[in-house]
Formats: structure tokens, C-alpha cells, sequence
């Protein structure tokens, strides 16, 4: 029996030695992997560590995020302001030019407008000063209707729709009460005035018509989506 066999750590040289293989160095360096592999219990190169995840709203690292959608994606195509919206406000546009001219004739001789309100009054108690109050009245409630359409009529030339749709029931109201109230008498001025009332229908129903045609209808919806974009 040899000394090496009764030894229970067995010879000091031999320390380390792996049966069949080289002695092993305890001092050096652990082994590395083969190039491109992982080593043994650590994740992929790209992911956290198992049980680890990124804050939300971010990419894991080592991924590219997903290409977004182009801006101005689903925009409609521009356009320009038509001519059913341009002949349109013009219709508006010049009736009320009409309805100035028209005030004015009605106004301009205020003695000979108070003696006929007197003449076709029925009414005992009216008086001239009565009279000569209520001229002055419509006359300052004509100017505020004159003033606030034109006003109607420039923002619906800048695109706004509820500009639109009101011009739209003021015409229509001009309409239905102008064919009632051009039953008018005799003489040259009343003559005139009814031929202004008769054009002044006449433009606001053309007005009516073009601003409601399909072109005018895709505009106005055009602009409304400019401005909820802010590009207008």
C-alpha cells in the first residue's frame, strides 16, 4: 500500500486535478462563454433582469419604438372659398346696401312721413308728437338691424357657420314678411320703394340658395376644422 492511497487529502501536487483533464488553476479567471451566448442564469443583451419591468410609458432598452402616424394624417384637403359662397354674400350683401337706400328715402322727408302716419292712422289719440316718436324709434331699430346683419355677413364671409344659418332666418324672415308688406299705395316714392322691396327679396332667396348648395357645405365644414386645429 502506497502512501498516496492511505493519505485522505491526498498528495499536495495533485490538489485541484480533475480526473482526465488538467490540473485547475483556482487563482484564474471563471471561464467565459462561447462568443454569442449567454451566460447561465442572466438575460438576453435588451432585457432587464427577470422580475424587473421598465416604467411604464417606456421602451425596453435595446427595442426601437414603433413608427407613429405622420402629423396632419387624416387632414382634410384645402380648400379655397368658393364661388357659391362668394355670389352668395354678395347677394346678401348688396340687399342690404338696398335696404339702406331704402331707409333712406323712407326717412328723408320726416314732415310729409309724419302727416301720412297721421292720415292712416285710426287711432283718435295719436298725436304728432306720438308719431313724430315712433318714426324715431323704427328709425334707430332699423339701424341696429342694418348694423348687426352686416355684421352676420362678415363673419360668415371669414367662415363662420352659425353667421350662416342666421343670414339664413333673417332672409327668410325678410321674405315672408316682404311679401306681405309691399302691398304699398300710389305715387312716385312709394313706386320707388316697392321696386327696392321687390329686388331686396329677390337677393336675399339668391343669397338663401347659394350659401346652402354643396360647395358652401363643404367650406364651411373645411373652416370649422381649421379653426378647431387652430389654422384659422
Amino acid at each position: 500500500m502506497t502512501s498516496g492511497q492511505n493519505d485522505p487529502y491526498g498528495d499536495p501536487g495533485q490538489q485541484g486535478q480533475q480526473p482526465g483533464g488538467p490540473p485547475q488553476d483556482w487563482n484564474a479567471p471563471p471561464a467565459q462563454p462561447p462568443y454569442g451566448q449567454q451566460p447561465q442564469g442572466q438575460p438576453p443583451y435588451g432585457q432587464p433582469p427577470y422580475g424587473q419591468q421598465p416604467p411604464y410609458g417606456q421602451q425596453y432598452p435595446g427595442y426601437t419604438p414603433a413608427p407613429s402616424a405622420p402629423t396632419g394624417y387624416g387632414a382634410p384637403t384645402p380648400m379655397e372659398r368658393p364661388t357659391t359662397v362668394r355670389a352668395g354674400i354678395g347677394a346678401f350683401v348688396a340687399g342690404l346696401v338696398l335696404a339702406v337706400v331704402s331707409s333712406i328715402v323712407t326717412f328723408a322727408d320726416f314732415g310729409d312721413l309724419i302727416d301720412q302716419t297721421l292720415r292712416e292712422s285710426t287711432d283718435p289719440a295719436l298725436t304728432e308728437d306720438l308719431a313724430r316718436t315712433g318714426i324715431l324709434i323704427g328709425v334707430v331699430i332699423t339701424l341696429i338691424i342694418i348694423g348687426l346683419e352686416a355684421l352676420f355677413i362678415w363673419f360668415a364671409w371669414q367662415g363662420r357657420n352659425w353667421a350662416r344659418i342666421v343670414l339664413w332666418v333673417l332672409g327668410g324672415l325678410g321674405v315672408v314678411s316682404g311679401l306681405f308688406g309691399l302691398a304699398a299705395g300710389t305715387g312716385a316714392t312709394t313706386g320707388f320703394l316697392t321696386s327696392l322691396g321687390w329686388f331686396q327679396l329677390l337677393l336675399s332667396a339668391v343669397g338663401i340658395v347659394l350659401l346652402a348648395l354643396k360647395p358652401s357645405n363643404d367650406w364651411y365644414r373645411y373652416r370649422g376644422w381649421q379653426r378647431a386645429n387652430g389654422q384659422g
